[in-house]
This record gives structure tokens, C-alpha cells and sequence, in this order.
């Protein structure tokens, strides 16, 4: 039977319990920092040689659908009633909304070094030391809103506008191509500054700290992000029942994204599973 995702702001006080109490031993597993190594290896840019699976590809969506399920299973290991809730950036706004409580992910960072001080990732705290990134530093840091940026996180209208397109995805096929639901909803735009940032692009902006980058998955609220990000793709097909992963197949051999992208029917790596056949999740989990 199909699990539930809820949204978090609907969890309980005990389901919030477990579900931190379910990431905090997989930390202390030693699992936790494989996700993030593997986050960091396939974090490829467009101007970057080899295949992009992780980002600035049409398989943004399953790679990450993937990747979610491989961190549920984790989770459900330790706790077979914890499943990934999902945080709803257009509704929950403010840096004093869900998920940025005590009790859930802690709050935002202090201004000297934005180190996060409260909750239970909090380095203070004891059981949240980052150990695989880009910096040296060992403590989790955010800058909600951007404190230099002044960020809004996007809009229920800006994440329509990626939902109303009916194609997954179009050539070139990475992060300029300006049509298409993926790149819409990945969010990689045009110009310079808080401009060029949409959608799921523009909450890791807001997020800020170690959100930034490939590492990003060094903040829990990654998984919250994602699991909506994911719900979004499952209200897409919905809307477009036609709709398929695109491409249908690989680039030929004088594309220049030939040997780049990930096509429906290839492998997926570093899975054996394809985006076709992870187009459809529903015997595995469902949103609530």
C-alpha cells in the first residue's frame, strides 16, 4: 500500500518528533553525509563536460524523485511511520512559519556568521556537525530572505506559470532553454541577480547558506523543498495527461547535447532505474 506525504505544516507534534528523531539517526549512522557526497558528485553545470543528471537537464525531476525515495527508505528504516513532508513555500512565506520552528528545523542564522542556533540542528545542540561541503565550516548556517538581497520566496502565480506549460522539456535542454516545465520549474532564468532565480531555484536562493551549492543538502529543509518540488511534477501530469518526459531519445551524434542528457529510456545514474520508469510513483507513495 501507498504511503502518505503531508504537507508539514499539517504534522502533529509526534510526527514532527519522529521525523527529526528518524534524520538525526541517520546522521549519526553516517548515512546522512553519503547523500550529500552524492549530491555534490552530480552537481554538473551546463558549461561542465560528461552527462548532467542532477541539474540543468531534462532529468532534474526523476533524479530527484530518486534521490528522495533512496533518504525515505532511510528514514523508514530507522521508522517505518516516518515519510518526507513537504513544505509549500507559497503559502508558508515568513521566516517564522513552518518548517522554521524549534521543534522542526530551527530557525534562521545569527548575523555574525548566520550559524544556526536553534532547534535540533543546531551545531550547538550536538548532532548536526557538517562534514562533507564546499567550506570547512561545521556548523549549519542560513540567511533567510537574503539579508543583503531582500528575497520573496515564489509566488502560487509564479509556480502556475511552470504548471500551465504543457511540455516536459525542450532543446537544448538545459539551463537556457526558456520553454518547457522543467526548466520553468527548476528555474534557471535570464539576467543577473535575484531576477535570474524562479521557483525551485529561487527558495535555495532564500534559504540561503549552505543551501547554496551542492552541498545543499547539508540543511534538512532540502527534503522539504524537494518532496514539493516532487508534488509538482505529479500535479503537472495531472494537468497534462499527455504529457511525457522528454527527451524521448538521446541526442544524436552531432547535437550538442549529444552523450549530455539523460533520454526517457536510459539508465539513470548512479540507479538502474530509468525516468520512464519512475514517471509513475503512485504504488509507492502519494501526496496528501
Amino acid at each position: 500500500m501507498a504511503y502518505l506525504r503531508k504537507n508539514v505544516r499539517t504534522l502533529t507534534a509526534g510526527e514532527r518528533r519522529r521525523f527529526v528523531d528518524a534524520l538525526l539517526t541517520v546522521k549519526r549512522r553516517g548515512e546522512y553525509d553519503e547523500f550529500v557526497r552524492l549530491h555534490i558528485d552530480y552537481y554538473t553545470a551546463d558549461g561542465e563536460d560528461g552527462l548532467r543528471a542532477a541539474h540543468m537537464a531534462p532529468s532534474f525531476l526523476p533524479w530527484h524523485r530518486r534521490f528522495l525515495l533512496e533518504l525515505e527508505r532511510a528514514l523508514r528504516r530507522v521508522d517505518s511511520s516516518v515519510t518526507v513532508p513537504y513544505w509549500d513555500w507559497t503559502r508558508d512565506r515568513t521566516t517564522a512559519s513552518v518548517p522554521w520552528t524549534r521543534d522542526l528545523l530551527g530557525g534562521d542564522g545569527r548575523r555574525p556568521d548566520r550559524q544556526v542556533m536553534t532547534g535540533p540542528f543546531a551545531y550547538a545542540a550536538g548532532h548536526w556537525t557538517l562534514r562533507e561541503g564546499v567550506t570547512d565550516a561545521a556548523f549549519l548556517t542560513r540567511d533567510l530572505g537574503g539579508s543583503d538581497d531582500h528575497l520573496e520566496l515564489p509566488t502560487g502565480g509564479e509556480l502556475r506559470r511552470a504548471l500551465d506549460d504543457p511540455v516536459y522539456d525542450a532543446w537544448p535542454w538545459n539551463s537556457t532553454v526558456r520553454h518547457g516545465f522543467r526548466n520553468k520549474l527548476e528555474g534557471w532564468g535570464s539576467g543577473t541577480g535575484s531576477a535570474s532565480w524562479h521557483n525551485h531555484n529561487r527558495v535555495h536562493r532564500w534559504v540561503g547558506g549552505a543551501m547554496l551549492g551542492g552541498a545543499s543538502v547539508n540543511d534538512p529543509v532540502f527534503w522539504l523543498h524537494h518532496a514539493f518540488v516532487d508534488l509538482q511534477w505529479h500535479r503537472w501530469q495531472s494537468a497534462h495527461r499527455d504529457g511525457r518526459y522528454l527527451p524521448e531519445g538521446p541526442p544524436g551524434a552531432g547535437d550538442e547535447q549529444h552523450g549530455r542528457v539523460v533520454a526517457r529510456h536510459d539508465r539513470l545514474p548512479p540507479w538502474d532505474e530509468t525516468p520512464d520508469q519512475l514517471e509513475d510513483v503512485s504504488r509507492i507513495y502519494r501526496y496528501a
